[in-house]
């Protein structure tokens, strides 16, 4: 068989196998895309764990709708000014994650950039099925639904809607952490479960997982060798039975490390039994020619 382009349409169903893997996945790259635009507020509403919505509202820049045509195409990004991507210091640069998400949903496009009318484009599966004017204050919304239904191979691979609401949930808490100057609010079938101010970073931290961390918690302000470690840590006698409550960053990006893991643990070994795991949310600052952020799909890797 001969060598052929594939079509534009199976590339973005084969790209969303790497950007989409659950509704968290999705809804940690729209978070992304409202962060890397300017927001100071970020609204979030799932319904059924995300398998039915997933809506994320900003009060960013916002797009004209040239720009929203160009962001729902592949490999089209405002966030890599020049070809060096080591230099990179958004969350998202590749593009792709409007378009791979769009390719395997019903997706609503709602952008108002300042001082200028707002546009909507719906795309049903890769294709745009309307566009027109829009009511929003400035800034960008988008409404992913129906994640999978025409792809039911994927969707049988998901999990309950409460543990894929789980996942969306830890998703919003790391980017909360990340980036403690945003306010983020969180929405679960009409229930609001999170709601956060700017804050200080430990005052953050200590919202978003155990108040206690105020009385129990401990600062981390350190620098060697053109490395900066900050964040929060548990005294020894405030921990947990499960290492479900440490949280990494390096460069603000929420990543899983198993190096800085155990790191983590070693700190720890003679202060706490063998079971038992303390609640830390590191953030690790080296400069950015030192990390590769573009070895993993997802990049939570480093």
């Amino acid at each position: 068989m001969s060598i052929r382009r594939l079509p534009s349409h199976l590339v973005d169903r084969i790209a969303a196998g790497e950007v989409v893997e659950r509704p968290a996945s999705a809804l940690k790259e729209l978070i992304e895309n409202a962060l890397d635009a300017g927001a100071r507020s970020v609204a979030v509403r799932l319904s059924a764990g995300g398998l039915h919505l997933v809506e994320v509202t900003d009060d960013g820049c916002g797009m004209d709708p040239a720009d929203m045509r160009l962001a729902l195409e592949r490999h089209a990004t405002s966030k890599l000014p020049h070809e060096r991507i080591e230099e990179v210091t958004s969350f998202g640069f590749r593009g792709e994650a409007l378009p791979s998400i769009a390719s395997v949903s019903r997706l609503t496009l709602e952008s108002r950039p300042g001082g200028q009318d707002g546009w909507r484009i719906e795309i049903d599966h890769g294709a745009i099925v309307g566009e027109g004017p829009a009511a929003l204050p400035t800034g960008t919304r988008v409404r992913v639904e129906g994640l999978f239904d025409k792809v039911p191979a994927r969707r049988k691979f998901l999990r309950s809607p409460r543990a894929e609401y789980a996942a969306c949930l830890d998703a919003v808490r790391r980017l909360a952490m990340a980036r403690p100057d945003v306010h983020f609010s969180l929405e679960h079938d009409g229930r609001r479960v999170l709601g956060v101010q700017s804050a200080t970073l430990q005052a953050r931290v200590a919202a978003l997982l155990d108040p206690a961390l105020d009385r129990h918690g401990l600062g981390v302000d350190l620098e060697r060798h053109g490395l900066r470690l900050g964040g929060v840590v548990s005294l020894p006698t405030f921990n947990r039975g499960a290492a479900d409550q440490q949280y990494l960053f390096v460069n603000s990006r929420p990543v899983k490390d198993r190096l800085l893991v155990g790191a983590l643990r070693a700190a720890y070994r003679d202060l706490l039994a063998r079971d038992r795991h303390p609640i830390a949310a590191l953030f690790l600052d080296l400069p950015t020619a030192e990390v590769d952020i573009n070895v993993h799909p997802a990049k939570t890797e480093v």
